[in-house]
């Protein structure tokens, strides 16, 4: 990211309280330093970009909230997804002994991943809250190992700017920015609780991203892609989550 003076910083934020002609002034501003997300265009284009543009140069490096053990939700909520694919099925019933997550686009070493080949990473646990668009959340023990660290074992390519990752589940992929990629709190999860990752919660393997909310953070992991551009990706707006409405960042 292009370093952008305090004076810069504070003149966004001052044209963007005047209205419609400040935000089209901010949105020149984050054009100008790259700060575009892939959904920009349309009539809430300028607030996506506004949203983007401000989380990143204010809160870039900050970590989500974690919490004490004490706090882990009783009862934590598993919301609704579609019933299993004849895929997902044959997966479980060996229990996912041959599931792997390829790795590809732009990088040095395209590789495929076992669970038991991510098991072998430095593994990481966080106790951190899922917060539902819809309004529910839950807290709850995630443990896998930071997808940085599957990254740097293929060597993404300097020029990647997003990371796609796609489920087993057909049109449910996502996509995220190097800074959230390589942010210590996103997680390539296996488990949840001291125990294995419960299917209802996105096992096998799920991408787990505490500082957005929890429609990014896509179960049934099964292939991730390096990309300078989304336009190559569904209707070119980032994820499917713009494709139904939805803001591709979603920061919280």
């Amino acid at each position: 990211m292009s370093n952008i003076s305090r004076r810069k910083l504070i003149t966004t934020g001052l044209v963007a309280t005047a209205g419609a002609a400040g935000i089209a002034t901010a949105a020149h501003l984050t054009r100008r330093y790259g700060l575009i997300p892939p959904d920009n265009d349309g009539f809430f284009g300028p607030g996506e970009t506004l949203t983007y543009a401000a989380q990143r140069i204010l809160t870039r490096h900050s970590l989500a909230r974690e919490f004490p053990r004490s706090m882990i939700s009783e009862k934590p909520f598993g919301n609704e997804v579609a019933p299993p694919s004849e895929a997902f099925k044959r997966h479980q019933a060996t229990g996912f002994s041959d599931w792997k997550v390829s790795v590809d686009g732009m990088v040095a070493h395209p590789a495929s991943f076992s669970i038991s080949d991510l098991k072998a990473l430095p593994a990481h646990n966080q106790i951190t809250e899922v917060v539902c668009e819809e309004g529910w959340s839950y807290v709850a023990e995630w443990i896998g190992t930071p997808l940085h660290n599957v990254l740097d074992a293929v060597g993404v390519l300097p020029q990647a700017r997003y990371i796609v990752y796609f489920s087993i589940e057909p049109d449910w992929w996502e996509s995220i920015d190097m800074a959230d990629a390589t942010h210590p709190q996103t997680f390539l999860t296996m488990g949840m609780n001291d125990g294995d990752l419960p299917v209802q919660f996105g096992g096998p393997l799920r991408l787990r991203l505490p500082r957005q909310l929890g429609y990014k953070s896509v179960k049934y992991i099964t292939r991730i892609t390096a990309t300078d551009s989304m336009k190559r990706f569904g209707k070119g707006l980032g994820s499917a989550s713009p494709e139904t409405g939805y803001a591709w960042y979603a920061g919280i």
